[in-house]
């Protein structure tokens, strides 16, 4: 297996002790206490308040100024000196905040990845196991009563829909500075956005070339949120919708007119492989051989450091209990096998991109 060099040493030899390694056996046991702990440890401002603290507080104080019990603040206090987000000092007891009790707190993708988790997974989690086995996404029916969970989004409670939408669109918008440069090197001057949901990078890419028309496809729905998202927006008026189920091998991409360039940002991870080799071929038909389409995907073996993989990996599972039953994030060498398959081939690929996006930009194969 082909992996970047950060991904290689942790990997690929055994690099805990025994005494490391049967302590995280057991947070991998307490795994969904450690979670809704930590999780509480920030909504109830506790690691707020620590990280406030010059000289940390004690039990008595975060009581008085939380207004909860010191039943409460112990059990949490305690629980989260043995995960490690505070510490203690032996002489007065006063707990301070730890460094991973920092990232817990202020690193965005970690603030960003608990909403998603809590609000968006948790439940449906339970349900991973039969996930597995039916190749179905089990667990979305503790969300709603939908085949996949994109003909959901509309749909879902406020909470839910916000944090789906802010996690999707912390890690795209992060890259989009820098995909508008690769994206635009070639002047495009018709765009088709494949999977455009509410229209983030169309605006992006309208508002950075005051010519480019950028036509968006997606499901009807999405079509409709875009609509609404964009209204009244400067340049919207160069943002065109075509609502169409991509999973029906029969919806043929459009070829009312040549577009330059095809755009897919996180959304190939949304389908099987027969699913996008079947999708690819359709690009495939309505490319000639100055055209170029953009696959931005994160690629957990491509990761700069160790923790971006390591959250990649796991959200392969959201795919499968949640979203669809059948994708997950790619492997480099998966995504290039399917877009072979597709008669299209691999001219450049842009690796280290905001959040840790690759941009792999296509053309047909001679």
């Amino acid at each position: 297996m082909n992996l970047a060099p950060a991904l290689e040493k942790a990997y690929t030899k055994e690099h805990l002790s025994a005494r490391d390694a049967q302590r995280l056996a057991e947070y991998i046991a307490f795994g969904p206490v450690i979670f809704q702990v930590s999780r509480l440890m920030v909504k109830f401002g506790i690691l707020e308040m620590l990280r406030n603290s010059d000289k940390g507080m004690t039990v008595e104080e975060v009581t008085k100024e939380t207004g909860m019990s010191e039943y409460a603040v112990k059990c949490l206090l305690e629980a989260s000196l043995t995960i490690g987000t505070v510490l203690v000092n032996k002489d007065d007891d006063r707990y301070q905040l730890s460094k991973t009790g920092w990232f817990l707190l202020n690193d965005p993708a970690t603030r960003v990845n608990i909403d998603f988790n809590h609000d968006v997974n948790y439940l449906g989690f339970f349900h991973l196991e039969e996930a597995l086995k039916e190749g179905k996404p089990a667990g979305l029916k503790a969300l709603g009563d939908w085949p996949t969970i994109y003909e959901g989004l509309s749909e879902l409670k406020p909470q839910v829909q916000r944090s789906w939408f802010n996690f999707d669109h912390f890690y795209s918008d992060s890259s989009f500075d820098q995909a508008l440069e690769i994206v635009f090197a070639k002047k495009p001057r018709t765009l088709l956005d494949v999977g455009g949901n509410t229209g983030r990078w169309a605006m992006r890419c309208v508002n950075h070339d005051e010519e480019v028309e950028v036509t968006i496809l997606d499901l009807p729905q999405q079509i409709d949120m875009m609509k609404r998202a964009t209204r009244g927006l400067s340049g919207a008026q160069r943002i065109h919708g075509i609502g169409m189920n991509l999973l029906d091998p029969n919806n043929q991409f459009p070829v009312d007119q040549h577009y330059d360039a095809i755009w897919m940002s996180q959304f190939l991870d949304c389908f099987s492989e027969d699913e996008v080799v079947s999708i690819l071929k359709r690009a495939a038909q309505i490319m000639d051989k100055e055209s170029r389409l953009f696959i931005m995907e994160t690629l957990w073996d491509r990761q700069k450091y160790e923790p971006a993989a390591f959250c990649l990996t796991q959200i392969s599972l959201y795919f499968t209990a949640m979203a669809n039953g059948n994708s997950k994030m790619f492997h480099s060498d998966d995504l290039i096998r399917l877009i072979h398959a597709a008669g299209l081939e691999v001219e450049t690929i842009h690796d280290n991109l905001g959040q840790g996006h690759s941009i792999m930009e296509l053309k047909i194969e001679n």
